[in-house]
């Protein structure tokens, strides 16, 4: 089966239906990351620079026609990082960061051998976000990235040009211990064997035909 193939147990994560307090047992203390505020951009950006390395297959033939690139990880990289509170609004800050988003590029060759090397996009980001009151535990930042560029331009015999849709989500997180309401442990069902079922179709069939 699994949580989600032909399982209602109500020990199972899914839709809950019916009175959501029937089945509650404990509260639970879960470590976990918190939350505290978070914020999504959406852009094209236009005349991005990618500077390829890790050449596969190594020593291509140049010069290279652009095929299209994407980011290899959903995780940024956060550097120079400077967060200013801001004094007309408590608990607010000037968050500034220089985000870096590896990516795979996808290439041809001069001789028409497709292929592949590594890049980056750096993008920077000055916005503002809510900050947690000072604590024990320092809170951090994160970016979740997906970056696409469909098209570009070759500059060079290890550069592209490259237009980018580029989406973004800036975290202010913590490491927390939080407690929440429990219905207990989930119970884990049997995984659902994959078969073609090559015979089923034959099986069904009746022994003798119908009677016309």
């Amino acid at each position: 089966m699994s949580f989600f193939t032909n399982n209602a147990t109500d020990r199972c994560p899914g839709r809950i239906n019916g009175n959501p307090v029937s089945g509650l047992c404990e509260r639970v203390c879960i470590q976990t990351k918190k939350v505290f505020d978070a914020c999504m951009r959406q852009t094209q950006e236009d005349g991005i620079t990618l500077t390829l390395t890790g050449f596969t297959p190594a020593n291509p033939a140049f010069p290279l026609t652009f095929i299209s690139a994407k980011s290899t990880q959903t995780e940024g990289v956060i550097t120079s990082l400077q967060i200013d509170p801001l004094p007309d609004r408590p608990r607010f800050a000037r968050v500034q960061a220089t985000v870096v988003v590896p990516m795979e590029v996808l290439y041809s060759d001069a001789n028409g051998v497709p292929g592949k090397a590594q890049s980056s996009v750096t993008l920077q980001q000055d916005i503002v976000m809510y900050i947690p009151e000072p604590s024990i535990i320092p809170f951090g930042i994160e970016a979740v990235v997906s970056v696409v560029a469909p098209e570009g331009v070759t500059v060079g015999d290890t550069t592209f040009t490259v237009s980018c849709c580029v989406t973004i989500i800036m975290k202010v997180v913590m490491n927390t211990e939080l407690l929440v309401p429990s219905y207990g442990y989930a119970a884990i069902p049997p995984c659902q064997e994959y078969s073609q079922e090559v015979c089923a179709g034959f099986f069904d069939l009746p022994v003798y035909p119908g009677a016309e």
